[in-house]
């Protein structure tokens, strides 16, 4: 488990996250969300004792593990850590890279191959780090972060960089360790990521916590903001009207008719207008934008 207790970091003058009070608990997948600079990333460092809070605590610990400080080295030993960005010496293969990184962290030879495997980089493990693509090098981080057998994962953007070999190996991974009740803390801008992941999502914003949904929720409030926009060359009369009485929002831009809101009107909305008679010529549905439900909930917490 990893416990944020009102944990604030400073860099100098900047805050990057202020009175952060959050629990992942054993066994949940919980994604951190967030614009740029929200302090995502500050969070998993200090999950990671990488960061040290100005104030408030970051706790860590697992079953038969006590919990501790995350910057004490007991409590290092239960997590694994992907930074957002990874680099590798690339005159060294993929294999001798994670038999160096096995080393440090005093992990049995075979668990090599099974991470490789884990990150479909197992026919490629003789090849040079320099002859791997963004992608791979991205896998290989992967790999590292999953060769200790650590109930507790930090992933800092594990997907931005996948192809779509690293993007299965990815999911596979997370959810072997929800399935053996391990915990998985991971920040990502892939609203697909979390919903296939997470169980619940964190949404921070100038690095407080403003929202903790669950990902059907985040779901639902993204989809409320969605938008229909149908084309319709001639209007026939009254028909704003009895659009409005099932979507009041709606308006006409040129000859496109725009009706926001959730999926779930928009097929009532079409048996109206074809109902009224009306022509339709063009039709296309976009649902809400993160950032856009960012920009809402910091209105709502300013």
């Amino acid at each position: 488990m990893i416990r944020f207790e009102e944990f604030s970091k400073n860099f100098g003058r900047q805050r990057a996250v202020e009175g952060l009070t959050l629990a992942v608990e054993t066994g949940e997948v919980v994604a951190l969300l967030g614009p740029n600079g929200s302090g995502k990333t500050t969070c998993l460092k200090a999950a990671a004792g990488l960061v040290r809070p100005a104030s408030g605590r970051v706790l860590v610990g697992a079953p038969g593990v006590p919990v501790r400080p995350a910057a004490e080295p007991e409590a290092r030993k239960v997590l694994s850590y992907l930074p957002q960005r990874v680099s590798f010496p690339e005159a060294l293969t993929g294999r001798e890279v994670l038999d160096f990184y096995r080393k440090l962290r005093g992990v049995a030879a075979s668990r090599v191959d099974e991470a490789l495997r884990l990150a479909s980089l197992n026919g490629s493990a003789a090849r040079t780090v320099g002859t791997y693509s963004g992608g791979m090098v991205q896998r290989l981080g992967l790999a590292v972060a999953v060769l200790p057998d650590a109930p507790v994962l930090l992933l800092d953007e594990p997907t931005a960089a996948l192809d779509p070999d690293g993007l299965c190996a990815f999911y596979g991974l997370v959810e072997a360790r929800r399935r053996a009740g391990e915990t998985v803390l991971f920040t990502s801008h892939q609203l697909g990521d979390v919903e296939q992941l997470a169980g619940r999502i964190a949404i921070l914003v100038d690095g407080q916590l403003v929202a903790l949904l669950s990902a059907g929720e985040l779901a639902t409030r993204l989809a409320e903001r969605g938008v229909m926009r149908v084309r319709i060359p001639v209007r026939p009369e009254g028909l704003l009207d009895t659009v409005r009485a099932l979507a009041p929002e709606a308006s006409w831009i040129g000859d496109e008719l725009v009706v926001p809101g959730p999926a779930r009107r928009r097929p009532v909305v079409l048996d109206a207008l074809r109902g009224a008679g009306a022509r339709i010529a063009g039709l296309t549905a976009q649902e809400g934008r993160l950032e856009e439900l960012y920009r809402e909930l910091v209105g709502e917490h300013s």
